[in-house]
């Protein structure tokens, strides 16, 4: 288990994020017209994973401002916006924002992503949502990058996460 903070306030995920070199777990997200969608979709593209608790607060929205902005300029590399929001509030945040480079994808129907993937935050006021993660996976669903942000409220490092793209 991590241990990350809110605030200061310690807290813990339920485990580890996948190690480099491993290949990353299949999913089943949401997407925002409610149809489902998992790794295998995405095969031949690199991937961001920009996972965080919710869009309805500041550091989540200025990760997903930041990545959407990013991926106008990667080639052969989609951005992966992943929360527990529901579908609707993703879809209603991108379109009054007019984000259109990112998908968001939604872990709220089982939160099995969020477990797979060792990032679920076990205790304290956000228990059952994610935690501030990036995870970098080639064109094969290898993971190459991870980063889980030590303070929450933190906005994860960006240049880091996309130099791993080179």
């Amino acid at each position: 288990m991590a241990k990350i903070t809110l605030q200061g306030n310690q807290i813990n995920t339920v485990g580890e994020l996948p190690e480099v070199g491993t290949k990353a777990k299949n999913f089943s997200l949401v997407k925002s017209d409610l149809s489902r969608v998992g790794l295998n979709d995405f095969k031949g593209s690199k991937l961001v994973l920009n996972i965080f608790p919710s869009l309805d607060t500041g550091t989540c929205a200025a990760s997903v401002r930041y990545f959407n902005k990013a991926a106008a300029e990667l080639k052969g590399t989609k951005v992966l916006c992943i929360s527990r929001d529901l579908p609707f509030a993703q879809a209603r945040f991108c379109g009054a924002e007019g984000l259109e480079n990112v998908i968001t994808l939604s872990d709220f129907v089982t939160g099995e992503f969020g477990k797979n993937y060792g990032l679920e935050i076990a205790d304290g006021p956000l228990a059952g949502l994610h935690s501030r993660v990036v995870i970098i996976l080639d064109e094969n669903g290898v993971v190459t990058y991870t980063q889980q942000v030590p303070e929450i409220v933190d906005e994860p490092n960006y240049e880091e996460a996309l130099n791993a793209l080179k």
